[in-house]
């Protein structure tokens, strides 16, 4: 018989990956929930979500061996509320929200590794004077207390870009706030923690130097740390502009940050469930520090995982959920290195001209070992693209396998060259369309 996996948003770019994790003849994969009203909508009904997955759940006629998921908020919560009511393995409530809650993780960073945590306040956008209440020197970040994918994090140099910055935190922190305030609701929460719900923003120290991020999970209360990836961002932009596998920082420093983060993940709970955590590390001044804490896999790195090591992560978030120690493979796959290219506009314009499924098809073809995906089609102003950062709109995703960086980055150029995009932006009321 074989396991019936119920995934979250499932599309059938992440169900290939599935399909090819060790063990796969004995799963049967099944989608919860459209992928279109959990990865992008406009918002999030919590209420009515569960309430649909509770019901697909009770249609099925066979038994619900597993429920996972590789989204970020709301999934990862809706994930853990219905493994909880379906008797299946999960970390509590409590532990997710112990990383999702940037608040109440910056305070648990702050009492295991203070050394690694910078200096942060919570306060509210919607009081009269909220600046008074950061207690920060300029520059700093500002984020909400609940958001993803740098969506209204802004760096802010002085009372102008603050105020610039409020205006917008106060017009779209509610798409997050509301379904994030629907499970605070379900949960336990310290006193410290439960005055600052979704529509509270943090403001942190700024920090600086080479970002990575390790793949991780807990089992059987021990931290594991499998994977380090590489985070570039563009040149003069606070964008992203690849991540990269494996990690080129020294090993050293690779063992010091998973010894640090598995204290962490120990200490936050999340038992029996994959993690990952974001660092900056400075060089200049050899000091690491924690940007935030994830209760799931990054999907992202799943096809940089297949082409290095031969199977994507979701193998481990699918053995964890069945109750299985994950055993993931290392450096057996086709490729020495691979990366995850976001190609980028930092302009709001109307998309006249994408790549036809033909075209990108032959440029992966001619180009081996990668992988397109585009995030608009004909017709659509990037400005309505969703979970965007607050600098730049993310157009396609390229995934490549090589056997050094620079084979990696020579691949990307050749299909960003291929790849026949075009748009028509507006200046002093005249649209011009440029490729």
């Amino acid at each position: 018989m074989k396991k019936n996996i119920f995934v979250v948003g499932l599309d059938d770019f992440n169900l290939q990956l599935m399909q090819a994790v060790r063990g796969a003849e004995n799963y049967a994969f099944h989608t919860l929930l459209p992928r279109a009203e959990i990865a992008s909508p406009r918002s999030y009904p919590m209420g009515e979500l569960l309430e649909r997955a509770r019901a697909e759940l009770r249609r099925f006629p066979g038994s619900v061996h597993a429920i996972i998921g590789h989204w970020d908020f709301p999934t990862t919560t809706l994930v853990q509320m219905l493994r909880e009511e379906w008797g299946l393995p999960t970390p509590s409530l409590e532990a997710v929200l112990r990383c999702e809650h940037k608040y109440w993780s910056r305070l648990l960073q702050q009492e295991i590794m203070p050394a690694h945590t910078p200096r942060f306040a919570a306060f509210d956008p919607f009081a009269l004077d909220p600046l008074r209440q950061i207690g920060l020197d300029f520059p700093f970040w500002v984020k909400p207390v609940k958001a993803h994918s740098s969506n209204l994090g802004f760096r802010i140099d002085d009372e102008q870009d603050f105020e610039r910055a409020l205006r917008q935190v106060r017009a779209g922190i509610g798409r997050f706030a509301e379904p994030f305030n629907y499970v605070l609701n379900q949960a336990d929460l310290p006193s410290s923690v439960r005055p600052v719900d979704g529509y509270y923003c943090l403001a942190e120290e700024i920090t600086a130097g080479r970002q990575l991020t390790l793949e991780g999970y807990m089992v059987e209360g021990e931290g594991i740390v499998y994977g380090a990836v590489d985070s570039f961002r563009a040149e003069g932009c606070s964008s992203f502009n690849r991540y990269q596998y494996p990690s080129t920082l020294p090993e050293w420093l690779l063992r010091y940050m998973a010894d640090a983060s598995s204290r962490l993940m120990e200490r936050i709970g999340l038992d029996n469930a994959p993690f990952n955590i974001e660092w900056f590390y400075d060089e200049e001044r050899e000091q690491a520090w924690v940007l935030e804490v994830n209760p799931r896999i990054s999907k992202s790195h799943a096809p940089l995982f297949e082409l290095v090591d031969s199977a994507s992560h979701h193998e481990v978030a699918i053995d964890l959920a069945l109750k299985q120690r994950p055993s993931f493979p290392r450096h057996s796959g086709r490729y020495s290195c691979a990366a995850k290219f976001m190609l980028r506009e930092r302009r709001d314009g109307v998309a006249v001209r994408t790549p036809t499924a033909a075209e990108i098809a032959a440029i992966e073809r001619e180009v081996p070992g990668t992988r397109i995906q585009l995030s608009v089609e004909d017709g659509m102003r990037l400005s309505d693209l969703q979970n965007q950062d607050s600098y730049s709109y993310e157009v396609a995703v390229i995934f490549i396998g090589g056997h050094d960086e620079a084979e990696l980055l020579q691949k990307y150029q050749r299909c960003v060259d291929a790849l026949p995009f075009e748009y028509a932006y507006t200046d002093a009321d005249q649209e011009t369309v440029i490729g």
